[in-house]
């Protein structure tokens, strides 16, 4: 039984636990990436990066880590069950390693009209933190990069792997096997996009026409204009609970003293910082565990309106920001990349000097923000009050939940 979904160790060891009955009918766990190269190619596999979200990978990331793969099929037999990893799970390919060819069957399913030709050579599937790293040029010791979408989260290439247990910090690979600590923030710019229409929706009943675009650049332009602590105004934008933070249930909320100027401004300003304020805490962590990175790249849906989110972040995380032209194109970018250095590398080019010298050498795409000290200090006054009030967010998450729970119930009985 092949299961579509992003699966890890830890999924299937809960599933033994809980005495889900399927789990003795498996015969392969995949990534959506995985299943996907696999409908495809025929191949059985995953690029580093997304295999090490699965199962630990040994150092160099070109398998699994024997030694706890031993324990982890211990731990399953004394529960009755009999799954060998290198079995289940995907076999690991690196950067630049042939994974297979496009099939005759895949050709089709891509293209019914018979048009597309098999034979074509496909590199090793890789998730959005992969194809993230690779998108920014963020694949060497002491680089990073940012992704702002609907979740946000940065990925820090380690120049060693040591860092604590930290139930808040993943630990990844680079497709090229390279140890990452990632930062991941479950809600990113879910809430701040509800805000944007809902400014929008006030425009229009006051007889404005305001495009998608245009109504994008006046919420962040009205941020740029905020106090830089947002005048006392403190948002959460979780519309998911949020490990980083220990949030169970998401809850959007604003909270404000009463001495606070609510402004159009202000509220939009501590709608941004919202979006950065758990990655920042989960930053923080990887700061005391010693990590360092000189700079960051950002990418993602929240960089596509230029300058003002770029400049917030570099102060929210007090660490220089670089946007590309590509900054929007995501993950797909990145596949494209990956699928360009399998094919075109020389045989002793790294994926790091392919990146450098082939797509990332001119450097005229780019721009670079710098922290400002006002917009520093400001976030750090900020960042005081969310966690202060972060007791208030846990608590409006479980009341809202319970009520949810409540209505459920009280519906199911009326329909019974």
């Amino acid at each position: 039984m092949n299961i579509p979904q992003r699966w890890s160790a830890a999924h299937l060891y809960q599933a033994v636990l809980n005495g889900e009955a399927h789990v003795r009918e498996i015969g392969h766990i995949n990534t959506l990436a995985g299943y996907v190269h696999r409908e495809l190619s025929g191949r059985f596999t995953v690029g580093s990066g997304e295999a090490s979200g699965m199962f630990p990978l040994e150092a160099g990331g070109g398998a699994y880590d024997e030694k706890k793969a031993e324990i982890y099929e211990e731990l399953l037999a004394e529960k009755g069950i009999v799954l060998r990893v290198r079995e289940v799970f995907p076999a690991v390919s690196l950067a630049g390693e042939n994974a297979g060819y496009l099939t005759e069957r895949g050709a089709r399913l891509l293209d019914p009209s018979g048009e597309l030709a098999a034979g074509i050579c496909m590199a090793s599937p890789e998730g959005d933190a992969g194809t993230g790293m690779v998108a920014t040029d963020s694949v060497r010791e002491s680089t990073g990069n940012v992704s702002a979408g609907t979740s946000i989260f940065a990925m820090l290439v380690l120049q060693n792997a040591r860092i604590g247990n930290h139930r808040e910090i993943d630990l990844l690979t680079t497709p090229s096997g390279r140890p990452v600590a990632m930062v991941h923030c479950n809600t990113g710019t879910t809430d701040l996009d509800a805000w944007v229409h809902m400014y929008r929706e006030l425009a229009e009943a006051l007889g404005v026409s305001c495009g998608t675009d245009e109504c994008y650049r006046m919420f962040y332009r009205l941020a740029s204009e905020g106090a830089p602590d947002c005048g006392g105004i403190v948002s959460y934008n979780y519309c998911a609970g949020e490990p980083v933070s220990h949030v169970e249930e998401g809850c959007p909320m604003v909270i404000r003293d009463v001495l606070s100027p609510l402004t159009a401004r202000n509220l939009a300003r501590s709608h941004v910082y919202a979006a950065f304020a758990v990655l920042r805490m989960g930053m923080d962590l990887l700061r005391e565990e010693g990590a360092t990175v000189t700079c960051l790249t950002a990418h993602g849906g929240l960089f596509k309106t230029p300058m003002v989110s770029q400049q917030i972040m570099a102060d929210a995380l007090n660490l220089p920001v670089i946007v590309r032209a590509t900054a929007g194109e995501g993950g797909a970018w990145g596949a494209a990349l990956l699928a360009c250095y399998a094919k075109k590398k020389t045989p002793s080019q790294t994926l790091e000097e392919y990146l450098e010298d082939r797509v990332f050498a001119e450097a005229s795409d780019r721009s670079l923000r710098y922290p400002e000290e006002e917009g520093v200090y400001g976030f750090e006054k900020y960042l005081l009050r969310y966690k202060a009030c972060l007791d208030a967010e846990r608590e409006g998450g479980r009341a809202i939940a319970s009520v949810r729970m409540g209505k459920n119930a009280a519906e199911g009985k009326e329909k019974s």
